[in-house]
């Protein structure tokens, strides 16, 4: 049985907040997941929106997303005609956000929304809470990659996190201001926690569960997407080191 946090945490009203996951043929799992955040946010504010970020789907994830925002008044999307990229899919979702944080997961449910009750009181006295996986549902090549390339990103911008990959993070909306992102692919994350740090803001780290993908095929694992991250990894860190 899934433990939900919002169960036993105090609600507040206190908090105003965009919650937003990207989808890519979702179908399977948008519809559960948009619900269930709306239902966990009725729990812990008054003052959200859910935003679906319909990165140009080719199954019924659209359909689902418009039907689920004409019924929920909290709820919008944002539609890409086309499939443009996981980078450009957090652009929109962290440019779609209205309230004063910023939250998201993807649209895959291989995380527990409820656990969102658990790292909102973090976002008190820090900037960014960026999350990390317990548990780790993926294959040892896969989790072996994803630690490499971790160090290899902390190494190069001077970051101390576990897992910076990990589609769980809360943000104050204030990071975002005068932050001109370029990453268009696989290395978004890499590049806001990057920026952030360079202007001063602060993150903490927690732990949240990681479950199995109940539908679809992850992508990330890709030879071309990992190409791409490559290639992004090293124009970004000219990039940023040119500019400071």
């Amino acid at each position: 049985m899934v433990n939900d946090p919002t169960q036993t945490t105090r609600s507040s009203k206190r908090y105003s907040i965009s919650v937003f996951f990207p989808c890519f043929n979702e179908q399977a799992t948008v519809e559960s997941l948009t619900r269930k955040s709306v239902s966990v946010l009725e729990k812990l504010t008054d003052d959200f929106e859910v935003i679906i970020v319909n990165d140009g789907s080719r199954d019924d994830t659209a359909g689902i997303a418009d039907r689920l925002a004409g019924e929920i008044p909290q709820v919008r999307v944002v539609h890409h005609p086309v499939n443009l990229g996981y980078g450009l899919a957090l652009q929109s979702g962290f440019r779609a956000a209205t309230k004063e944080l910023v939250f998201y997961t993807d649209g895959d449910s291989q995380f527990n929304i409820a656990e969102l009750a658990d790292i909102l009181p973090l976002i008190d006295r820090h900037d960014i809470v960026s999350c990390y996986r317990l548990n780790r549902q993926e294959g040892l090549i896969r989790k072996f990659n994803a630690f490499c390339w971790t160090r290899l990103v902390c190494l190069l911008f001077g970051l101390r996190l576990r897992d910076i990959d990990c589609a769980f993070k809360l943000y104050r909306r204030g990071v975002f201001e005068g932050m001109h992102l370029v990453s268009t692919g696989a290395l978004i994350d890499t590049e806001v926690l990057a920026r952030a740090a360079r202007k001063g803001c602060t993150i903490v780290q927690k732990g949240v569960h990681h479950y199995p993908r109940v539908a679809g095929r992850p992508t990330g694992a890709s030879l071309r997407v990992i190409m791409r991250a490559f290639r992004e990894l090293f124009h970004l860190y000219k990039l940023i080191h040119r500019e400071s």
